[in-house]
């Protein structure tokens, strides 16, 4: 099957036309994500965009005529479209058209692969869906067909407001259902804690690579965007014998659609609940800047804004020395990385360490010769800095996170023969 022959357009309203060839060609590569074959692009200025057209009628019958030559068979907008605009630039054009939250929806819809990332996906698309009913019964009819039509799985069916309404409500419930059941996995893991360190990033920064590299474990692995959405989460062991947990998350993007957001609000509760956030950038890119901007600005909108994070600069193989040289200068407590070659993970391992014990509390434990088996896993969750054996207890001199030291006081975990200090 010959990939879709698309052109790309852009409206440029505040004169930054750096950003928005950035932006476009972001959307070159989300199309060609997607398996479309970018044939054309335009970019346009405007004050505003049109309340009809989204464009002037010039500037259509312009596009018309470009497309027309280019044998388009799809137009992708790099922007959000009303409704209104959207149909009446299809009735303009006589082409297909979709706008850039279509076309992300359509790349999550093909790449979700568990049955939580399949109903948050379709939860996503029908929520985009609903308001675009309205004088527009072919739409629903023509999903399965393209770029922007693949729908929750079932083509050519026709939706009404009220079974659209209905199955979004039953999705929601499902998901509701798998948020509590992952809220109790959280509770047993937490009952047995162990660090929990969250990858967050721009869509291929990288993540999984780094993954991957840091605990041995392959993981899906391409370079495209959005190659993975589902949460994986992988044991990193920190020397000489501490346990944490490694988590990769889904990618963030600039004008990430709230939809999308809003659906995978559940999953990114693992970034809420992590006890550090490691923001993977990749300096290769000319407009990371803006882009570790967008995760900022993303991880504000989960709550997760303030929590304790390590910037990491992947990808350094492919940057010179003056530029490493740039990056270190200006950001100092970052680390530079390349999960390709492993480069720099010697300095990444013992600083991730380091920011987990920052508020760990140095205490002594004296245990019996009976309960010295816990030696072992008190070192699994901290620091051992000092020990000593006497005729009937050992004495350990350790550091344990706050968390770690209520629970075993709670608990009793280690008998009543524990002493804290």
């Amino acid at each position: 099957m010959s990939a879709e022959r698309v052109f790309l357009v852009s409206v440029n309203y505040r004169g930054g036309l750096g950003e928005v060839a950035s932006s476009l060609s972001e959307l070159e590569r989300l199309t060609w994500t997607a398996g479309g074959e970018v044939v054309g692009v335009k970019k346009f200025s405007r004050r505003c965009p049109d309340a009809a057209l989204f464009l002037g009628s010039g500037q259509v019958q312009e596009l018309k005529n470009l497309a027309a030559r280019q044998a388009c068979d799809l137009l992708i907008v790099d922007h959000e479209l009303r409704p209104i605009q959207q149909r009446n630039l299809e009735e303009a054009l006589a082409l297909r058209v979709i706008d850039r939250t279509q076309l992300i929806l359509d790349i999550f819809a093909r790449r979700a692969k568990t049955h939580e990332g399949k109903i948050q996906v379709e939860l996503a698309q029908l929520s985009y869906l609903l308001p675009r009913l309205t004088g527009k019964g072919v739409l629903l009819s023509r999903l399965g067909g393209g770029i922007g039509t693949r729908g929750p799985g079932e083509s050519k069916l026709e939706y009404d407001r009220r079974r659209l309404r209905s199955r979004i409500a039953v999705l929601k419930q499902k998901l509701e259902t798998l948020k509590r059941t992952r809220r109790l996995h959280r509770r047993d893991r937490e009952s047995v804690p162990l660090p929990l360190v969250s990858l967050v990033g721009y869509t291929n920064a990288g993540k999984s690579a780094l993954l991957t590299a840091l605990t041995g474990n392959r993981t899906f692995i391409e370079d495209k965007l959005f190659a993975t959405l589902d949460l994986t989460t992988r044991k990193l062991v920190l020397p000489p014998a501490q346990e944490v947990l490694l988590t990769d998350t889904v990618g963030f993007i600039r004008n990430l659609p709230h939809h999308l957001v809003a659906a995978f609000r559940g999953t990114m509760e693992e970034v809420v609940a992590a006890d550090l956030l490691l923001h993977v950038i990749d300096c290769a890119h000319q407009s990371w800047e803006n882009q570790s901007r967008t995760v900022n600005q993303v991880l504000k909108e989960l709550g997760a804004g303030s929590k304790l994070c390590l910037t990491v600069f992947n990808k350094i193989d492919k940057i010179g020395q003056a530029a490493r040289c740039r990056l270190g200068y200006q950001f100092p407590e970052a680390i530079q990385i390349s999960a390709l070659t492993g480069e720099g993970l010697d300095k990444l391992v013992p600083m991730v360490k380091q920011q987990l014990s920052g508020g760990w509390k140095k205490i002594i434990l004296r245990l019996p010769y009976e309960q010295s088996h816990l030696r072992a896993l008190i070192l699994k969750r901290g620091r051992l800095i000092k020990e000593s054996y006497g005729q009937k207890i050992i004495t350990l001199q350790v550091e344990l996170p706050p968390k770690i030291i209520g629970q075993i006081q709670q608990q009793r975990k280690y008998g009543r023969n524990a002493n804290w200090h």
